[in-house]
């Protein structure tokens, strides 16, 4: 039986995986002319939501939990409007949250109850890798809606799986 420590961590980097395979679909048929676009000047484009998310991993878990420098430029993720092409971003955060996953399943018991101070909060190690996690999941929602609304396209989630199942 594994650990509560051991589980944790394999749901959160399970959790991971599901927005990473969920973006790479949702990108796949955004096209490129769409990356910068915003539905209005108080909202980010997918170009923006992808820096975003990707500063957001290395300054909570990359930083915090695997006790690297903090050098996240958070103001830039947003005022960029171009520039990036939408292959160099994806490949960018799927390295990065190949690499948070490594952390988090390598992050040592000590680092998961130690209080870190990350972006102006104090909070336990277990509290950044949710954190991290649930960013992420709200990201990847919000790049699934707007990729849904400029391309009229379905995205597939759940293509093939049985979402009507009942539970055990």
């Amino acid at each position: 039986m594994k650990s509560f420590e051991g589980t944790f961590k394999d749901s959160c980097c399970f959790r991971i995986s599901e927005s990473q395979r969920m973006l790479e679909k949702a990108l796949t048929i955004l096209p490129e002319e769409d990356l910068w676009k915003r539905p209005n000047e108080q909202s980010n484009s997918v170009g923006n939501q992808l820096l975003h998310m990707k500063g957001n991993l290395t300054q909570y878990v990359l930083s915090a939990l695997g006790d690297t420098s903090d050098h996240r430029d958070r103001d830039r993720e947003f005022t960029t409007r171009d520039g990036i092409d939408l292959q160099t971003l994806w490949n960018d955060l799927n390295k990065t949250l190949e690499v948070a996953k490594q952390c988090i399943q390598n992050c040592p018991e000590r680092r998961l109850l130690k209080t870190h101070n990350v972006q102006g909060f104090s909070l336990s190690g277990v509290d950044v890798a949710v954190h991290a996690v649930e960013h992420l999941s709200y990201h990847t929602g919000q790049i699934a809606f707007w990729v849904k609304q400029l391309t009229a396209k379905p995205l597939g989630f759940y293509d093939g799986m049985n979402l009507n199942a009942k539970n055990d």
